[in-house]
């Protein structure tokens, strides 16, 4: 707890009040769909929403940043982002050539399909160093070797490789619930005892299930709006 900080994501007006906006971040990532298009874990999704927005009033609106639930997903993988993706996208096609490679390496995980969606169990609250996010672990072995042959498709494939895209992060299954905002005067041993508080709901609670059953190629602007277009690639479990 000691470690947290304020995220550099979002920004207050100059008087340093108000509502938080989101700083431009752009970039591409792979991810489950996103808030209310899922479907299949709408009601999953109402009850976080629900607990986002207790936990919103737990820690008040200067601390705690929360993100919209019609962005709620789990990132299955990292792709580019930030000034890495502003750097590489003045290159005329780049966009396209991504999601193409994205696809080419969706297609050769079809051998591994098993066309069964992959279920994962709420674990609990995660503390980040900049944000709140609930942790997630899967309960199909083979389901998540299937996720993790996926995101080895994309990492070691040249053509993505070749346009500067390589793995930076491992596999921690999460779904982000906000941002931490203005930590100035927050007590930190008082913050934690809140955490572990409103951890509690989670605790033996077995059946909470999260199920994933689709990879989406996403463009997101900044951390509340993650968007596709009908033809981008997917790839279904």
């Amino acid at each position: 707890m000691q470690h947290i900080q304020r995220s550099p994501k979002f920004v207050r007006g100059s008087e340093g009040s108000g509502n938080w906006t989101p700083v431009p971040f752009p970039g591409y990532t792979v991810v489950t769909p996103a808030g209310h298009e899922d479907h299949k874990n709408a009601p999953f999704y109402s009850k976080l929403a629900t607990y986002q927005t207790k936990l919103s009033d737990c820690l008040g609106q200067d601390l705690f940043i929360p993100v919209p639930p019609s962005s709620f997903h789990l990132t299955l993988a990292d792709v580019i982002w930030d000034s890495n993706y502003t750097h590489a996208s003045e290159t005329p096609g780049f966009d396209a050539r991504l999601r193409d490679q994205i696809a080419q390496s969706f297609h050769n995980c079809q051998p591994f399909v098993t066309n069964q969606p992959i279920r994962f169990q709420v674990l609990g609250l995660m503390v980040m160093t900049r944000s709140i996010a609930l942790s997630l672990a899967a309960t199909d072995e083979m389901g998540y070797f299937n996720i993790l042959n996926m995101r080895r498709a994309i990492y070691q494939n040249p053509g993505l490789i070749e346009l500067g895209i390589e793995q930076q992060y491992y596999f921690t299954p999460h779904i982000t619930l906000g941002y931490f905002g203005d930590l100035g005067a927050a007590d930190r041993d008082q913050l934690n005892a809140a955490l572990e508080e409103m951890n509690e709901p989670w605790i033996g609670t077995a059946e909470q299930e999260f199920w994933v059953h689709e990879a989406q190629v996403r463009k997101f602007s900044d951390m509340y709006n993650y968007d596709r277009e009908a033809d981008w690639p997917t790839f279904q479990f």
